[in-house]
């Protein structure tokens, strides 16, 4: 990461500058917030496809709940943080209870949850965009907290929130447990459904939270939005150096992986490149990423033997 800051530095124009730095922060925050939710289903050696389009689903709910209701500002604005924070949390429970009642991979179940989700904000919404959100809204989208963006500071306390929950905590450390063996967590007296279960609601509901920062940031709620974010989510989590296998990775490495997506997109925009060949870019550093990780579990059982 800082080799790339110190490349971009040096040849892209204004990168360095103070407004661009706080463009940045701004640009991965919600990237790092669904990525957050994402490391606890990686670390389980499962994945879920279908955060981009429950995000446009919770952005949806929460406009409609606080454009269409004659309660005061407050409490309308209220009301669609949580319906944001319920829907994301519905839809990731769902997602892992039928992965785990039926024994069906995550990677089937988040795939059907992303139509039924993308659906459901089309259909809730008539397929049009929502604004005009309380100026409250607006503004509070627009602060700053000692020069750094306030949405920037909800995704960096999320980190670190999660860090304490994967490391300090008893939940956090079977998490670990189950990406390891979790036949072993089993027949330790844990169940491991309801840990699998948990870390897929804790990922709707982290959803949810990216859902209202979108609309903080944008101004907006759409139906359509979130295309793609599940790419960008799981590639910060695997740069970050999470083992898509489980068991192995860290909430600041995670951290670390949006940061660079979000440095490297934001270079590459500043020295001309399209949106086509950065979406390239990104998808070589997945491959390279997974490529260090593969030999890194090669290493690691070497070196056990």
């Amino acid at each position: 990461l800082l080799l790339i800051i110190v490349f971009f530095s040096v040849f892209a124009p204004r990168f360095a500058s103070l407004a661009n730095l706080s463009n940045i922060l701004t640009q991965i925050s919600i990237n790092t917030v669904i990525a957050v939710g994402m490391t606890f289903v990686i670390l389980l050696g499962g994945i879920d496809l279908s955060v981009g389009a429950v995000l446009a689903l919770c952005a949806v709910v929460a406009g409609l709940t606080m454009t269409s209701t004659a309660l005061p500002e407050p409490v309308a604005i209220a009301l669609a943080v949580l319906a944001s924070l319920v829907v994301g949390s519905a839809a990731g429970l769902f997602n892992g209870f039928v992965a785990e009642r039926w024994k069906i991979h995550s990677f089937i179940v988040t795939l059907g949850m992303l139509n039924i989700a993308r659906g459901a904000a089309l259909q809730i919404s008539g397929s049009r965009t929502i604004f005009s959100f309380p100026a409250g809204f607006n503004q509070f989208g627009t602060q700053t907290i000692l020069g750094v963006p306030v949405i920037f500071v909800i995704a960096l306390t999320l980190v670190f929130l999660g860090r304490f929950v994967l490391v300090r905590t008893v939940f956090g450390r079977i998490i670990y447990a189950i990406g390891n063996n979790e036949e072993a967590v089993r027949l330790s007296g844990h169940t491991p459904s309801f840990y699998k279960i948990a870390a897929f609601t804790i990922t709707g509901l982290c959803v949810g939270v990216a859902a209202i920062m979108y609309m903080l940031r944008l101004n907006i709620a759409s139906p359509i939005l979130g295309v793609g974010f599940e790419l960008n989510a799981i590639a910060a989590v695997v740069i970050g150096g999470t083992s898509m296998s489980g068991g192995k990775g860290s909430m600041i490495g995670t951290f670390l992986g949006a940061c660079i997506i979000g440095v490297l997109n934001n270079g590459l925009l500043l020295l001309g490149m399209g949106d086509f060949a950065r979406q390239m870019v990104t998808g070589f550093i997945i491959i390279f990423a997974v490529i260090i990780d593969t030999y890194r579990v090669r290493l690691s059982v070497q070196m056990a033997d």
